[in-house]
């Protein structure tokens, strides 16, 4: 759907837009998670990139003759204050929660949203025309999410221009889905800066990465827009093999290889490697429930959206309607 094209919403309706920018925002604040898988499974991923690119000169044009109305209307207004609220409040108000919980009990928070990515995989997957050229595409993706994943997290300074530049190359990854841009600011030595700057509203430090993330949203939302018009069953399937590929970050036991530290004194892993878990332990039971809560929810929530979950369709036969 083109940003500029009128869709009538039910109050119930934006209230699902919210709960989207919400599980957006609280995705994105966790390294290995994105908030465009978000997105993409919740059914708004290809009118948040329309919108997006939807600021540009006839924009401009709009503002400067004063036909406020109109350039409303162009940019989506409705559905960016919804989506936006959500991911804005979700944002600031789990930031210091997440925190915690990544220092505290990482394993079964990343448990859970091993279970949503999980569930996301599979239901976009069934939206794919399979075929070999989609296959090798997926493989792909897979590939090169897994790569950068894997990468090691540098030591850099945290002037105005890295920021700046770690936000453009963040905000493209956070729209990607299976490629986080949390992480990607992790391996570039801001996140702990930038969330940092979020829980104590340090406007100083989070101007120069928000300029960034305008940039950088506003040039790649032009180029996926593009590939989901033109290619769309290719891009697709590209995107679920990013989604694939993340599992590897997210997988949650890991044993450390080696640590490092930052600048700020901290010790920070820089090499792990995935092990299984210890199948006894109370950690590995609860890490496994929240997993299934996440798969679950996941797969409920698609199933609403589009009558089709494969894996909902066991449980609720003859149901099903194509979201094509």
């Amino acid at each position: 759907m083109e940003a500029t094209e009128k869709k009538t919403r039910t109050p119930g309706e934006y209230g699902y837009l919210v709960f989207t920018g919400a599980a957006m925002g609280a995705a994105d604040v966790v390294p290995g998670v994105s908030g465009g898988t978000m997105a993409f499974i919740l059914g708004v991923y290809e009118e948040l990139i329309h919108t997006i690119k939807s600021f540009n000169i006839k924009l401009l044009r709009l503002l400067f003759a004063f036909r406020v109305r109109e350039a409303l209307d162009h940019v989506n207004w409705k559905f960016i204050i919804a989506l936006g609220g959500g991911l804005g409040g979700a944002v600031l108000s789990l930031a210091r929660i997440l925190s915690w919980l990544l220092d505290t009990h990482p394993i079964p928070l990343y448990a859970f949203f091993l279970g949503l990515v999980a569930a996301s995989i599979i239901a976009v997957s069934a939206h794919v025309h399979w075929k070999p050229s989609m296959v090798a595409t997926l493989i792909a993706g897979t590939l090169g999410a897994y790569v950068i994943v894997g990468l090691v997290p540098l030591d850099m300074p945290n002037d105005p221009l890295t920021l700046f530049l770690s936000g453009a190359v963040a905000i493209c990854a956070m729209i990607l889905p299976g490629i986080s841009g949390s992480f990607i600011l992790l391996i570039l030595g801001q996140y702990a800066f930038v969330l940092n700057a979020v829980k104590d509203f340090d406007i100083v430090a989070l101007v120069p990465a928000v300029a960034g993330m305008v940039v950088g949203i506003m040039t790649f939302s032009r180029i996926l827009s593009w590939l989901l018009k033109h290619y769309h069953q290719v891009t697709i399937t590209l995107l679920v093999g990013f989604m694939l590929g993340s599992l590897r970050k997210i997988w949650p036991f890991k044993e450390v290889l080696e640590y490092m530290e930052n600048r700020h004194g901290d010790l920070v892993p820089i090499r792990e490697v995935n092990v299984l878990p210890d199948f006894g332990s109370g950690v590995f039971w609860l890490s496994l429930g929240l997993c299934v809560l996440g798969f679950l929810l996941i797969s409920l929530l698609d199933h609403m959206q589009s009558r089709s979950n494969p894996f909902m369709r066991i449980w609720l036969p003859g149901k099903e309607e194509n979201r094509e």
